[in-house]
């Protein structure tokens, strides 16, 4: 970002305002008095009070502005009917700017019909042009009065403008942030429960079956309980880092997010649990490809990778929760538009539908796929079994 001009982009301090503001009332006294002083019919103290009394308040407007309009105004009228400073209305009129700004008394005034007679006043002075000589005396003078309430309504519009302008800036700020918050926390929420899920149904599965087998099998009990173990430990890992990130101020140390890569680990704690998973992953275009590695050529952006993991991680939880001792098949394919993740079993178990819209999990699963603009199905299959369905749009970053 170009600092060049820092003063001009940055926000000034009170102090500073009231500074500008006491250069602003200066300047106006000094060129009101360069006038007032042809005014001779007037004593000099008169000639040298008026001005300093219709600039110099000016850098109080913004700590007391009503008192200081009031007293501008009183004075640039005196100065009108004397006919001493003719622009005197413009010293009221930067004050009534500020008081504008005010809620207080914003409200109370009809802003609108305030501007429309200002422009009207403006207009009918440029058409109407100088009064002719052979004009009466009251419409010679009839222009400085007209004038001021032009300026005095253009300040007023201005300044309510500004003030409406500020209040809906603030609150679509507002709306933004809230915005934000709630989206985050559903992200938090879907991280927390594709971890804890997936991990916490593999222990309970593999936890009964301990508690089952304890006594007739102790080396199957044995082997469930390891799993138990490094499910534990991998749950952990996971939430530590995704509470580590919730909790640091600072911009936290890069860990890669689990992606194609970690598909494979997903499926050896689904066959673990005792399901009998097949996995078959193909990137680019190339239809040769193995038992689960990834062939030809591409790779998925960051956060396609993420939801695809996620997307069979939820898939395969709700198979070791709902159809233990199933056969499944995983299935992803991206070919440099799209990626089409299936996951199909043909286990008993009953399972909530995506049109229910009970299940959290399959929830999760299509908010990660409308982000993306994609497609999802789940559901039962005829007979016995359950298909989750998912495609995702994206890019191709090779």
């Amino acid at each position: 970002m170009d600092d060049t001009h820092p003063f001009f982009a940055r926000r000034l301090s009170r102090g500073q305002l009231l500074m500008l503001d006491l250069v602003a009332g200066m300047c106006f006294a000094l060129v009101s008095f360069t006038v007032a002083v042809n005014a001779t019919a007037l004593p000099p103290w008169m000639r040298i009070a008026i001005p300093l009394g219709l600039g110099l308040p000016l850098t109080l407007r913004r700590l007391w502005p009503l008192p200081v309009f009031c007293f501008t105004l009183v004075l640039a009228i005196f100065a009108a009917l004397v006919d001493v400073v003719g622009f005197a209305y413009l010293a009221p009129a930067y004050v009534l700017y500020i008081v504008a700004l005010s809620d207080r008394f914003g409200a109370l005034v009809p802003t609108s019909a305030i501007g429309g007679l200002s422009l009207v006043t403006v207009v009918g002075l440029a058409v109407a042009g100088a009064p002719r000589d052979t004009a009466p005396g009251w419409l010679v003078h009839l222009d400085q009065p007209l004038m001021g309430i032009a300026a005095l309504g253009g300040a007023w519009t201005v300044g309510r403008a500004v003030q409406e302008r500020r209040f809906y800036a603030a609150r679509d700020a507002e709306r933004l942030a809230a915005q934000a918050v709630t989206e985050e926390r559903l992200r938090i929420a879907r991280e927390l429960h594709d971890v804890v899920t997936h991990s916490v149904g593999l222990i309970a599965v593999k936890a009964g079956v301990a508690n089952h087998v304890m006594a007739t099998r102790p080396d199957e009990a044995h082997d469930a309980l390891r799993v138990i173990e490094t499910a534990s430990r991998s749950a952990l890992v996971e939430m530590r880092h995704l509470l580590g990130v919730l909790r640091s101020s600072s911009k936290p140390d890069f860990v890669p997010a689990p992606g194609l890569a970690g598909i494979e680990g997903l499926v050896a704690q689904a066959r673990l649990a005792g399901v009998e998973v097949g996995l078959k992953v193909r990137i680019g275009s190339s239809d040769e490809g193995g038992e689960g590695q990834p062939e030809g050529r591409g790779r998925l952006p960051e956060g396609v990778g993420l939801s695809v993991y996620r997307i069979v991680q939820e898939a395969l939880t709700n198979v070791i929760k709902h159809a233990a001792r199933a056969r499944c098949w995983v299935s992803v394919f991206a070919d440099g538009k799209m990626v089409r993740i299936e996951v199909v079993d043909d286990g008993a178990g009953s399972r909530t539908s995506s049109a229910a819209g009970t299940g959290h999990g399959l929830i999760g699963m299509r908010e990660r796929v409308m982000m993306y603009g994609g497609t999802f199905e789940a559901g039962r299959l005829s007979g016995r079994g359950f298909r989750v369905f998912a495609e995702l749009p994206y890019e191709d970053v090779s």
